[in-house]
């Protein structure tokens, strides 16, 4: 049996230059972060005397012996690219509920790439996790997504992504003190909208404004630099807020899609309750607030958005990695 662990994670600034229409033109960048809200895949392989070859678990159960029958469809693909043809049973959980803006698809793909080529004795480094895992869902199943949630659920860590146009990625951890890192942490708080949606249907507007709004994109991904630069020693974190706040402007004018009236409403109320800044993470539509807020008014913002549920988070370490690995169980 192999347990894995892999991150959900934040993207705080240059979202949408991961895309593939973008940084085919020109390099994309991110600045993102692991979390420590986690998903899990445990991965059994059985022993052959088993009713079915594959048992799937989750938001559903699935029993098929056929790879092609398979209803999931990131369990399908990477079965299929690994050839597993024997019997095996694959289960997911996970902290935080799919399709609220914390990239739970590519670190489930990420998540099962990594317990699957443990059982198969295939090492495989970080980069290559992510990689595979982007082919996945990128590339085989086409869907509308860029490249950027699979990095940092392999990596973890605070890291500036670079996309470059021979798809290629570069990942580089931003340097900054502990003492800075931790103050950083406790001035975030995530809020969640109760609103759920599907990523790919807000990117795939995005995707057919990609010429139109290259230069908005282009502002956007410039801000990794100067929200690098507030972690410095010398530096205000107090701009992080601020350059949060400028990118979820620049975002909103991607599509009308990203943002709604009930979403603008209560980043206002954050505001208007003591957060410098923030933003709506993931694709946009619903999912989680993001907030930049002094420790001091953490609680003047928590009974501001009393209707949304606060979450404090830390960043996560160690990206994807095995919690759990019986041998005596990997037949």
């Amino acid at each position: 049996m192999i347990i894995t662990r892999t991150p959900l994670r934040i993207s705080f600034v240059g979202g949408g230059t991961d895309l593939r229409e973008y940084y085919k033109a020109q390099t994309g960048t991110v600045l993102s972060t692991g979390i420590n809200k986690y998903v899990y895949v445990i991965l059994k392989r059985q022993i052959g005397i088993v009713e079915h070859k594959y048992r799937i678990n989750w938001s559903n159960v699935e029993f098929k012996n056929d790879i092609d029958d398979i209803e999931h469809p990131i369990v399908r693909e990477v079965l299929r690219m690994f050839k597993i043809d024997f019997p095996i049973e694959i289960t997911t959980v996970a902290d935080i509920p799919a399709g609220t803006g914390l990239g739970s698809s590519s670190s489930f793909c990420v998540g099962l790439i990594h317990a699957v080529t443990t059982m198969l004795g295939l090492k495989k480094t970080k980069y290559e996790l992510a990689s595979l895992a982007a082919e996945v869902e990128v590339d085989i199943l086409g869907r509308s997504m860029g490249k950027q949630d699979h990095f940092p659920a392999a990596y973890g860590n605070l890291n500036i992504i670079n996309f470059l146009g021979n798809e290629k990625v570069e990942v580089d951890p931003v340097l900054c003190s502990k003492e800075k890192l931790s103050q950083l942490e406790n001035n975030l708080m995530l809020f969640y909208t109760f609103q759920t949606r599907d990523a790919s249907k807000v990117l795939e507007s995005q995707i057919v404004e990609t010429n139109n709004k290259f230069d908005v994109l282009t502002e956007m991904k410039n801000l990794a630099g100067p929200l690098s630069k507030c972690l410095g020693e010398d530096e205000n974190l107090d701009e992080f807020g601020k350059i949060l706040h400028q990118n979820w402007i620049l975002k909103q004018s991607l599509t009308k899609q990203i943002s709604n009236k009930e979403i603008e409403k209560y980043y206002q109320l954050g505001l208007n309750s003591g957060a410098i800044g923030g933003k709506l993470l993931g694709a946009g539509g619903g999912g989680f607030l993001l907030f930049y807020v002094r420790p001091e008014k953490k609680e003047l913002l928590i009974n501001g958005l009393s209707d949304l549920y606060p979450l404090s988070i830390k960043f996560d370490t160690s990206g994807s990695r095995l919690t759990y690995y019986d041998r005596s169980g990997n037949n």
